[in-house]
């Protein structure tokens, strides 16, 4: 007796099913996103309690020295404590700034990633979503056509009829400029 056929051929891909987008390259360890905005918050927490930070760093030389300096700051917080290796590299890297300024911003985009990737890979990607936010487009000029009492259809200037200098009159609460 012959084997009775399959009334549908099953299909190894159902058409309904949404695809994800393949990106290329190896995956992606870290979010540039994230790492920005944890260096700007560092430099921000470091600026505060620099004082009492540097002089511990300074003369640190194990990640025990490390971590009881950051206790001293009162920067009891994981993020920072976790990281007493990671800072102790930063710290010994040979072109390590001379200004307090250099030595934070350093301090914060080196250790922005949390290891994840290598301290200069890290300031490269803070460096880089800093330019691309200084890149960002800016409108410099916006322009309102106008269709005024005094006769004059076209644009304005200054938010104003050119010609009769009428003001454009925004709703309340509407801040256009």
């Amino acid at each position: 007796m012959p084997k009775p056929k399959k009334t549908q051929n099953e299909e190894k891909f159902a058409l309904d099913t949404v695809s994800e987008q393949k990106r290329r390259g190896p995956k992606q360890k870290v979010s540039p996103g994230i790492i920005r905005g944890r260096a700007d918050n560092w430099r921000v927490v470091l600026a505060n309690v620099w004082s009492k930070l540097w002089p511990a760093l300074e003369n640190a030389n194990t990640e025990g020295d490390v971590r009881a300096a950051l206790e001293l700051a009162s920067l009891h917080q994981d993020e920072f404590v976790s990281q007493a290796a990671l800072i102790l590299s930063i710290l010994k890297y040979p072109k390590f700034p001379r200004t307090q300024r250099g030595r934070i911003n350093f301090l914060a985009d080196s250790a922005a990633a949390l290891g994840r990737v290598s301290p200069r890979r890290s300031r490269d990607i803070c460096a880089a979503a800093r330019a691309a936010a200084r890149k960002k487009g800016k409108i410099i000029r916006y322009e309102f056509y106008v269709e005024c009492s005094c006769g004059y259809k076209g644009n304005s200037f200054g938010h104003a009829c050119p010609i009769c200098k009428a003001a454009i009159l925004f709703p309340v609460g509407l801040k256009m400029f």
